[in-house]
């Protein structure tokens, strides 16, 4: 969240991918001899617009080594498309979020993030992550998305999510989960189940084409279901189905076993070897500069402040905002512009949560935390599902800088996050340099090395062996080799 090399203000987002949908559907034999044919001028014009604003949403895209080969191997599958034979017709990029996603929108601009790279094991598994994105745009899948984006991007990311949730959309608690970032996400990925299954196939027809192992598609999608449910159980939460590149849609599953059924026996080249060398360091989970989610506690280095979630809630970090969501409540924290008066400036969030219904504190109170101005304002409105509790708890760091949590919860229960709001304090320099990225560390398995020894060097304190089974793509039985090379997680300089 908050990422330091970006001006920052209200969380409100206009950026929609869907909105970049082309103008005309796919023809059957255009999606069966893989989609369109070329890119036409108004595609081009429609990318290069949006992917400044993409990349900023996004963290921003990342430079050296580990960005030029993301490049090198994207632009050698989209060539494999019909839509263009020249490589400088498409612009891949890697980005700095901490997301597992993918995606491409017309004029042949292909995205994907540092986190999905690092779930990846070799190369023609990200070669097929971005042919499937590829395949999305060729087989015109971005028709029926625009028509969706054009409704959900009359409001700010963050306006439309807390306002649904005040009126009862169900979209708005998977929004919320995800933060602002993961909210963009949502309409990046609203294809149907069938488009996705041709975006694998055009995806496995691509990697064949290339000389790739076809069986990549299954081998990350796998990857992906395992890690949405590590992280469902990681986080408390009874299913695993918290919007991510491979589980958009319903039964993830049955998806790996089509694409497997796809590629057949087929065989090609992985270069895992190649793959793990030019990913070692890489990023891994939160960009210092964008904070990072330690146990129950959020901390910006660089913004200098903490928070801690209460008991029961889990956080995700987001680009422009920290989600915290739980059994009974859900909450963000983000900013906004701030002219030095707390009342205005909460009197605005409020008022920026709705373009339907006009939403106003009821009441309006003045506080000191830890040392910081705040100010706080409550309000109970009518949703779809009962009466609910909105909550704006404001903080002035500086005369020209604010931060606000907005929660929403039952009526009567807004106090679950007074322990949250009464968190919030500044940080240190010592504190602040403390605080270092976890980065992806490939190491040759020795002769006396084992899942466990191995994942014993994994820098969490909980869930060592299931992380390094998932990042790896083990499964619960397998077990390592000598000479084998694996990734871990380790802490940076």
């Amino acid at each position: 969240m908050f990422h330091s090399r970006l001006p920052w203000r209200h969380a409100a987002l206009y950026v929609s991918v869907a909105g970049l949908a082309l103008s005309g559907c796919a023809t059957t034999a255009e999606a069966q001899s893989g989609g369109a044919t070329t890119i036409t001028q108004a595609e081009a014009r429609q990318g290069a617009q949006a992917h400044p604003q993409l990349l900023q949403e996004f963290g921003g895209a990342m430079t050296g080594p580990q960005a030029q080969y993301v490049e090198q191997v994207g632009k050698n599958i989209a060539v494999r498309s019909s839509l263009s034979n020249a490589r400088d017709a498409f612009t891949v990029s890697l980005l700095n979020s901490s997301v597992n996603n993918a995606f491409a929108i017309p004029g042949g601009y292909i995205y994907t993030t540092r986190q999905l790279v690092a779930l990846m094991n070799n190369e023609a598994e990200l070669a097929g992550v971005l042919g499937h994105e590829v395949g999305h745009v060729a087989a015109r899948h971005s028709q029926r998305r625009q028509q969706t984006s054009t409704r959900n991007s009359i409001l700010g990311v963050l306006g439309s999510v807390l306002a649904g949730a005040v009126l009862g959309n169900s979209q708005a608690g998977q929004l919320l989960t995800q933060g602002i970032q993961q909210g963009t996400q949502m309409l990046t990925l609203s294809f149907s189940r069938n488009q996705e299954i041709e975006a694998d196939r055009l995806g496995i027809q691509y990697l064949r084409a290339a000389g790739y192992d076809p069986r990549a598609m299954g081998t990350v999608l796998q990857s992906l279901a395992a890690q949405n449910a590590l992280d469902a159980s990681l986080q408390g939460r009874r299913d695993a189905t918290i919007p991510q590149w491979a589980s958009t849609h319903p039964d993830p599953a049955s998806r790996v076993r089509s694409a497997l059924q796809l590629a057949g026996n087929a065989t090609g080249i992985t270069n895992r070897d190649t793959f793990l060398a030019r990913i070692d360091g890489l990023t891994y989970g939160d960009d210092p500069a964008q904070g990072v989610i330690e146990g129950n506690q959020f901390i910006h280095p660089q913004l200098r402040f903490a928070f801690a979630a209460p008991n029961g809630f889990y956080m995700v970090n987001g680009t422009r905002a920290v989600s915290i969501n739980g059994q009974s409540g859900q909450a963000q924290l983000t900013t906004a512009a701030y002219n030095g008066n707390l009342e205005t400036y909460v009197r605005q969030a409020f008022a920026g949560l709705s373009q339907n219904q006009q939403i106003a504190p009821q009441t309006l109170q003045r506080t000191t935390v830890n040392g910081l101005p705040a100010m706080y304002g409550l309000t109970r409105v009518n949703s779809g599902n009962g009466q609910v509790d909105v909550t704006v708890f404001a903080y002035e760091f500086a005369p020209n800088q604010a931060y606000h949590f907005v929660g929403i919860t039952q009526a009567g229960r807004s106090g679950v996050f007074t322990p949250m709001f009464n968190s919030m304090r500044r940080i240190n320099a010592n504190e602040a340099a403390g605080v270092v990225p976890r980065v992806i560390d490939v190491v040759t398995v020795g002769p006396r090395d084992t899942v466990q020894t191995l994942a014993g060097r994994m820098a969490y304190t909980s869930a060592q062996e299931q992380r390094f089974r998932v990042l790896n793509g083990l499964s619960s039985s397998a077990t390592v080799v000598p000479g084998q090379k694996v990734k871990l997680v380790v802490r940076g300089r």
